[in-house]
Protein backbone atom coordinates (compact mmCIF):
# COMPACT_ATOMS: atom_id res chain seq x y z
CA UNK A 1 0.00 0.00 0.00
CA UNK A 2 1.79 3.01 -1.01
CA UNK A 3 0.76 6.90 -0.98
CA UNK A 4 0.46 8.51 -4.52
CA UNK A 5 2.52 11.25 -5.16
CA UNK A 6 0.31 14.67 -4.45
CA UNK A 7 2.37 17.71 -5.78
CA UNK A 8 1.78 20.81 -4.15
CA UNK A 9 -1.43 19.75 -2.09
CA UNK A 10 -0.09 21.73 1.13
CA UNK A 11 -1.44 25.20 2.30
CA UNK A 12 0.68 28.54 1.79
CA UNK A 13 1.32 30.95 4.64
CA UNK A 14 1.26 34.70 4.51
CA UNK A 15 3.30 36.20 7.78
CA UNK A 16 2.70 39.76 7.30
CA UNK A 17 4.34 42.41 9.87
CA UNK A 18 4.79 40.10 13.10
CA UNK A 19 6.21 40.64 16.34
CA UNK A 20 6.54 39.17 19.09
CA UNK A 21 7.06 41.23 22.90
CA UNK A 22 7.60 39.99 26.57
CA UNK A 23 7.72 43.02 28.41
CA UNK A 24 10.27 45.62 26.44
CA UNK A 25 12.40 42.44 24.81
CA UNK A 26 11.30 42.41 21.12
CA UNK A 27 11.96 38.21 20.34
CA UNK A 28 10.13 39.26 16.97
CA UNK A 29 10.01 42.56 14.91
CA UNK A 30 8.18 42.77 11.72
CA UNK A 31 9.00 39.87 10.17
CA UNK A 32 7.58 39.05 6.84
CA UNK A 33 7.15 35.90 4.81
CA UNK A 34 5.20 33.84 1.95
CA UNK A 35 5.70 30.45 2.06
CA UNK A 36 4.83 28.66 -1.15
CA UNK A 37 1.98 25.93 -1.20
CA UNK A 38 4.07 22.27 -1.11
CA UNK A 39 7.45 24.35 -0.22
CA UNK A 40 9.96 22.80 1.88
CA UNK A 41 10.77 25.99 3.66
CA UNK A 42 13.34 26.30 6.65
CA UNK A 43 14.06 28.87 9.36
CA UNK A 44 18.03 28.98 10.32
CA UNK A 45 19.71 30.47 12.64
CA UNK A 46 21.67 31.09 15.85
CA UNK A 47 20.27 30.67 19.38
CA UNK A 48 17.96 33.10 20.45
CA UNK A 49 17.17 35.00 16.63
CA UNK A 50 13.47 34.17 16.87
CA UNK A 51 13.18 31.44 14.56
CA UNK A 52 11.47 29.04 17.31
CA UNK A 53 9.28 31.76 18.34
CA UNK A 54 8.13 32.47 14.81
CA UNK A 55 7.46 28.35 14.19
CA UNK A 56 5.58 28.45 17.58
CA UNK A 57 3.17 31.34 16.67
CA UNK A 58 2.26 29.55 13.41
CA UNK A 59 1.15 26.79 15.51
CA UNK A 60 -0.58 28.68 17.88
CA UNK A 61 1.35 27.78 20.87
CA UNK A 62 2.72 31.60 21.23
CA UNK A 63 0.62 34.51 20.82
CA UNK A 64 1.54 37.33 18.11
CA UNK A 65 2.03 40.40 19.71
CA UNK A 66 1.38 42.15 16.04
CA UNK A 67 0.92 41.62 12.79
CA UNK A 68 -0.91 38.74 10.74
CA UNK A 69 -0.85 35.03 9.78
CA UNK A 70 -2.58 33.58 7.19
CA UNK A 71 -2.99 29.52 6.22
CA UNK A 72 -4.42 29.13 2.98
CA UNK A 73 -6.14 32.57 3.19
CA UNK A 74 -7.38 32.41 6.56
CA UNK A 75 -6.47 34.48 9.79
CA UNK A 76 -5.14 32.18 12.44
CA UNK A 77 -6.05 35.25 15.08
CA UNK A 78 -7.92 33.68 17.88
CA UNK A 79 -7.79 30.48 16.43
CA UNK A 80 -6.50 27.85 19.12
CA UNK A 81 -3.89 25.45 18.46
CA UNK A 82 -5.64 22.52 18.41
CA UNK A 83 -8.25 23.82 15.65
CA UNK A 84 -5.24 24.56 12.88
CA UNK A 85 -4.98 21.20 11.57
CA UNK A 86 -1.40 21.42 11.80
CA UNK A 87 0.89 18.42 12.95
CA UNK A 88 4.31 19.34 14.44
CA UNK A 89 7.64 17.67 15.33
CA UNK A 90 9.50 18.60 17.86
CA UNK A 91 12.77 17.31 19.11
CA UNK A 92 12.20 15.68 21.91
CA UNK A 93 9.33 13.50 19.85
CA UNK A 94 6.71 13.25 22.54
CA UNK A 95 5.43 9.57 21.90
CA UNK A 96 3.22 8.09 24.73
CA UNK A 97 5.48 5.56 26.00
CA UNK A 98 2.48 2.83 26.81
CA UNK A 99 1.30 3.10 23.22
CA UNK A 100 2.42 0.51 20.45
CA UNK A 101 4.04 1.86 17.42
CA UNK A 102 0.91 1.45 15.65
CA UNK A 103 -1.48 3.05 18.24
CA UNK A 104 1.41 6.26 18.76
CA UNK A 105 0.67 7.11 14.96
CA UNK A 106 -3.28 6.07 14.98
CA UNK A 107 -3.60 8.33 17.51
CA UNK A 108 -4.72 11.49 16.29
CA UNK A 109 -6.98 9.76 13.83
CA UNK A 110 -8.56 8.02 16.96
CA UNK A 111 -9.02 11.64 18.55
CA UNK A 112 -10.65 12.44 14.98
CA UNK A 113 -12.89 9.70 15.13
CA UNK A 114 -12.29 8.37 11.65
CA UNK A 115 -13.46 4.67 11.45
CA UNK A 116 -11.84 1.79 11.83
CA UNK A 117 -11.13 0.34 8.20
CA UNK A 118 -10.47 3.28 7.14
CA UNK A 119 -7.77 4.60 10.17
CA UNK A 120 -5.99 1.18 9.90
CA UNK A 121 -5.43 1.70 6.36
CA UNK A 122 -4.07 5.06 6.42
CA UNK A 123 -1.62 4.05 9.30
CA UNK A 124 -0.06 1.17 7.33
CA UNK A 125 0.10 3.45 4.44
CA UNK A 126 1.77 5.77 6.73
CA UNK A 127 4.03 3.51 8.20
CA UNK A 128 4.94 1.98 4.90
CA UNK A 129 6.19 5.38 3.65
CA UNK A 130 8.51 6.16 6.88
CA UNK A 131 9.84 2.13 6.63
CA UNK A 132 8.07 1.26 9.95
CA UNK A 133 6.21 -1.71 9.28
CA UNK A 134 8.15 -4.36 10.91
CA UNK A 135 7.61 -2.10 14.61
CA UNK A 136 3.88 -1.55 14.54
CA UNK A 137 4.18 -3.33 18.01
CA UNK A 138 6.64 -2.00 19.46
CA UNK A 139 6.80 0.79 22.16
CA UNK A 140 8.97 3.36 22.21
CA UNK A 141 11.69 2.03 24.62
CA UNK A 142 12.35 -0.63 22.50
CA UNK A 143 13.18 1.80 19.54
CA UNK A 144 16.44 3.63 18.34
CA UNK A 145 16.31 7.46 18.15
CA UNK A 146 15.92 7.62 14.36
CA UNK A 147 12.94 5.18 14.53
CA UNK A 148 11.37 7.42 17.37
CA UNK A 149 12.25 10.32 15.14
CA UNK A 150 9.77 8.11 12.17
CA UNK A 151 7.13 7.71 14.49
CA UNK A 152 7.13 11.28 15.21
CA UNK A 153 6.98 11.94 11.64
CA UNK A 154 4.21 9.55 10.69
CA UNK A 155 2.04 10.33 13.64
CA UNK A 156 2.25 14.14 13.06
CA UNK A 157 1.33 13.43 8.92
CA UNK A 158 -1.11 10.60 9.36
CA UNK A 159 -4.24 13.01 9.69
CA UNK A 160 -2.93 14.60 6.04
CA UNK A 161 -2.49 17.72 7.64
CA UNK A 162 -1.87 20.86 4.78
CA UNK A 163 1.20 22.26 7.08
CA UNK A 164 3.98 20.26 9.15
CA UNK A 165 5.63 21.69 11.56
CA UNK A 166 9.54 20.90 12.72
CA UNK A 167 11.65 22.19 15.39
CA UNK A 168 15.34 20.90 15.30
CA UNK A 169 13.85 17.45 14.87
CA UNK A 170 17.18 16.19 14.02
CA UNK A 171 19.03 17.54 16.83
CA UNK A 172 19.60 14.49 19.32
CA UNK A 173 20.54 12.20 16.64
CA UNK A 174 24.39 11.16 15.72
CA UNK A 175 25.43 12.44 12.23
CA UNK A 176 25.66 9.44 9.97
CA UNK A 177 21.62 8.76 11.08
CA UNK A 178 20.93 12.77 10.60
CA UNK A 179 22.30 12.80 7.37
CA UNK A 180 20.28 9.78 6.31
CA UNK A 181 17.18 11.06 7.78
CA UNK A 182 17.24 14.45 5.83
CA UNK A 183 17.39 12.51 2.79
CA UNK A 184 14.35 10.55 4.10
CA UNK A 185 12.43 14.04 5.29
CA UNK A 186 13.34 14.78 1.66
CA UNK A 187 11.80 12.30 -0.04
CA UNK A 188 8.62 11.85 2.28
CA UNK A 189 8.24 15.71 1.15
CA UNK A 190 8.69 15.12 -2.61
CA UNK A 191 5.92 12.24 -2.22
CA UNK A 192 3.44 14.24 0.34
CA UNK A 193 3.51 17.77 -1.25
CA UNK A 194 2.89 19.10 2.07
CA UNK A 195 3.80 22.33 2.96
CA UNK A 196 6.94 21.93 5.69
CA UNK A 197 8.60 24.69 7.53
CA UNK A 198 11.27 23.33 9.49
CA UNK A 199 13.77 25.33 12.23
CA UNK A 200 17.50 24.40 12.95
CA UNK A 201 20.48 26.42 13.55
CA UNK A 202 22.45 23.59 11.71
CA UNK A 203 23.47 25.25 7.83
CA UNK A 204 24.22 22.18 6.21
CA UNK A 205 21.09 20.60 7.46
CA UNK A 206 19.21 23.64 6.28
CA UNK A 207 21.10 23.70 2.88
CA UNK A 208 20.48 20.00 2.52
CA UNK A 209 16.34 19.76 2.74
CA UNK A 210 15.08 23.12 1.71
CA UNK A 211 13.36 24.44 -1.00
CA UNK A 212 14.07 28.18 0.58
CA UNK A 213 15.59 29.67 3.57
CA UNK A 214 14.82 32.00 5.77
CA UNK A 215 18.42 33.11 7.91
CA UNK A 216 17.06 35.11 11.30
CA UNK A 217 19.28 37.34 13.57
CA UNK A 218 18.13 39.27 16.57
CA UNK A 219 14.23 39.22 15.46
CA UNK A 220 14.47 39.79 12.18
CA UNK A 221 15.25 38.05 8.56
CA UNK A 222 18.67 39.14 6.98
CA UNK A 223 17.60 37.33 3.84
CA UNK A 224 15.07 34.47 1.87
CA UNK A 225 16.55 32.80 -0.60
CA UNK A 226 17.38 29.10 -2.06
CA UNK A 227 20.54 27.93 -0.27
CA UNK A 228 22.69 28.52 -3.83
CA UNK A 229 21.69 32.28 -3.25
CA UNK A 230 22.12 32.84 0.07
CA UNK A 231 26.02 31.05 -0.27
CA UNK A 232 26.72 32.68 -3.48
CA UNK A 233 24.85 35.80 -3.17
CA UNK A 234 24.65 37.03 0.66
CA UNK A 235 22.81 40.61 0.61
CA UNK A 236 24.39 41.00 4.86
CA UNK A 237 27.90 40.01 6.38
CA UNK A 238 25.98 37.98 8.94
CA UNK A 239 24.17 35.57 6.12
CA UNK A 240 27.62 35.66 4.12
CA UNK A 241 29.70 34.28 7.63
CA UNK A 242 26.92 32.10 8.91
CA UNK A 243 26.23 30.36 5.96
CA UNK A 244 29.58 28.08 4.64
CA UNK A 245 33.10 29.73 5.81
CA UNK A 246 34.47 33.02 4.49
CA UNK A 247 37.72 35.25 4.83
CA UNK A 248 36.49 38.81 5.49
CA UNK A 249 38.74 41.27 4.34
CA UNK A 250 38.76 45.54 5.73
CA UNK A 251 40.15 48.21 4.61
CA UNK A 252 39.95 51.85 2.85
CA UNK A 253 37.45 51.81 -0.28
CA UNK A 254 37.62 53.43 -3.11
CA UNK A 255 34.58 53.46 -6.01
CA UNK A 256 35.59 53.02 -9.37
CA UNK A 257 32.99 53.69 -11.75
CA UNK A 258 30.87 50.76 -11.28
CA UNK A 259 33.25 48.91 -9.48
CA UNK A 260 35.20 49.25 -6.27
CA UNK A 261 38.67 48.53 -4.32
CA UNK A 262 39.76 47.34 -0.66
CA UNK A 263 43.37 48.38 0.09
CA UNK A 264 44.81 45.71 2.31
CA UNK A 265 48.09 45.54 3.49
CA UNK A 266 48.93 48.35 0.71
CA UNK A 267 47.63 46.69 -1.96
CA UNK A 268 44.22 47.27 -3.54
CA UNK A 269 41.83 43.72 -3.69
CA UNK A 270 39.16 44.93 -6.19
CA UNK A 271 35.60 43.59 -6.56
CA UNK A 272 32.96 44.20 -9.33
CA UNK A 273 30.58 45.78 -7.49
CA UNK A 274 29.57 49.15 -6.18
CA UNK A 275 28.48 49.96 -2.46
CA UNK A 276 25.12 49.60 -1.96
CA UNK A 277 24.71 51.55 1.09
CA UNK A 278 26.96 54.21 2.60
CA UNK A 279 29.56 53.54 5.33
CA UNK A 280 32.21 51.31 5.86
CA UNK A 281 32.49 47.87 3.41
CA UNK A 282 34.29 44.51 3.45
CA UNK A 283 35.23 41.96 0.74
CA UNK A 284 34.16 38.36 1.80
CA UNK A 285 35.74 35.59 -0.65
CA UNK A 286 34.68 32.26 -0.11
CA UNK A 287 37.28 29.47 0.56
CA UNK A 288 37.00 27.37 -2.72
CA UNK A 289 37.65 30.35 -5.27
CA UNK A 290 40.89 31.29 -3.38
CA UNK A 291 43.90 29.47 -5.22
CA UNK A 292 47.77 29.88 -3.86
CA UNK A 293 50.77 29.84 -5.38
CA UNK A 294 54.53 29.91 -3.89
CA UNK A 295 55.62 33.53 -6.02
CA UNK A 296 54.13 36.28 -7.07
CA UNK A 297 55.00 35.82 -10.77
CA UNK A 298 53.19 32.70 -10.92
CA UNK A 299 50.02 34.41 -10.61
CA UNK A 300 47.58 34.79 -13.67
CA UNK A 301 47.60 38.43 -14.67
CA UNK A 302 43.68 39.94 -13.58
CA UNK A 303 43.92 38.37 -10.12
CA UNK A 304 43.52 40.03 -6.64
CA UNK A 305 46.86 38.74 -5.16
CA UNK A 306 47.37 39.28 -1.35
CA UNK A 307 51.15 37.68 0.62
CA UNK A 308 50.68 35.80 4.09
CA UNK A 309 51.97 32.90 5.83
CA UNK A 310 50.66 29.31 6.29
CA UNK A 311 49.37 29.25 9.63
CA UNK A 312 47.48 26.35 9.70
CA UNK A 313 47.27 22.92 7.25
CA UNK A 314 43.85 21.03 7.89
CA UNK A 315 43.91 17.89 5.31
CA UNK A 316 39.70 16.88 4.37
CA UNK A 317 40.46 14.18 2.23
CA UNK A 318 39.20 15.77 -0.73
CA UNK A 319 40.86 18.70 -0.33
CA UNK A 320 43.54 20.70 2.25
CA UNK A 321 42.19 23.76 3.89
CA UNK A 322 44.34 26.23 4.85
CA UNK A 323 45.06 29.23 6.99
CA UNK A 324 46.76 31.87 5.92
CA UNK A 325 47.58 35.26 7.90
CA UNK A 326 48.27 38.78 5.99
CA UNK A 327 50.21 41.56 7.63
CA UNK A 328 47.42 42.75 8.85
CA UNK A 329 46.74 39.57 11.30
CA UNK A 330 43.96 38.92 9.25
CA UNK A 331 43.69 35.22 8.36
CA UNK A 332 42.19 34.09 4.78
CA UNK A 333 40.95 30.59 4.23
CA UNK A 334 42.03 28.46 1.62
CA UNK A 335 40.40 24.91 0.28
CA UNK A 336 42.69 23.87 -2.48
CA UNK A 337 42.20 20.04 -4.65
CA UNK A 338 45.04 16.99 -3.71
CA UNK A 339 46.81 17.69 -6.96
CA UNK A 340 47.70 21.30 -6.50
CA UNK A 341 51.00 22.30 -4.86
CA UNK A 342 50.74 22.04 -0.95
CA UNK A 343 52.82 24.21 1.59
CA UNK A 344 53.58 23.50 5.09
CA UNK A 345 53.03 25.62 8.27
CA UNK A 346 55.45 28.79 7.96
CA UNK A 347 55.37 28.69 4.16
CA UNK A 348 55.38 32.08 2.64
CA UNK A 349 52.58 31.88 -0.23
CA UNK A 350 50.49 34.53 -2.48
CA UNK A 351 46.12 33.95 -1.74
CA UNK A 352 45.08 34.92 -5.34
CA UNK A 353 41.51 35.14 -6.75
CA UNK A 354 39.23 36.62 -9.64
CA UNK A 355 37.84 40.07 -8.55
CA UNK A 356 34.60 38.51 -9.67
CA UNK A 357 34.27 36.57 -6.59
CA UNK A 358 34.54 39.01 -3.95
CA UNK A 359 31.49 40.21 -2.99
CA UNK A 360 31.19 43.71 -1.34
CA UNK A 361 28.79 43.96 1.91
CA UNK A 362 28.22 46.62 4.18
CA UNK A 363 30.36 46.21 7.70
CA UNK A 364 27.64 45.28 10.19
CA UNK A 365 30.87 43.05 12.30
CA UNK A 366 30.19 44.43 15.60
CA UNK A 367 26.58 44.13 15.38
CA UNK A 368 26.46 40.59 14.20
CA UNK A 369 29.03 39.53 16.87
CA UNK A 370 27.04 40.60 19.49
CA UNK A 371 24.55 38.33 18.60
CA UNK A 372 26.16 34.81 17.88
Amino acid sequence: MTLPIRPNRGANIDITDVTKTYGRFVALRDVSIDIRQGEFMTFLGPSGSGKTTMLNMIAGFTEISGGDIRIGGNSLAGLPAHKRNIGVVFQHYALFPHMTVYKNIAYPLTLRKIPKAERDKQVRAIMQMVKLEDFAHRYPSELSGGQQQRVALARALVFDPPLLLMDEPLGALDKKLRDWLQLEIRRIHRVLGTTFVYVTHDQEEALTLSDRIAVFNNGRIEQIGTGRELYDEPKTLFVGTFIGESSVLRGPLEVIGDASALTICGTKVHCRQRPVTTGDQVILIRPEKIALYGQPADVPAGMNRLTGVVSESLYLGSAVKYDVKLADDTTVIARVGLTQTQYGIGDTVVVAWDPADSRLLPDTALADRSLT
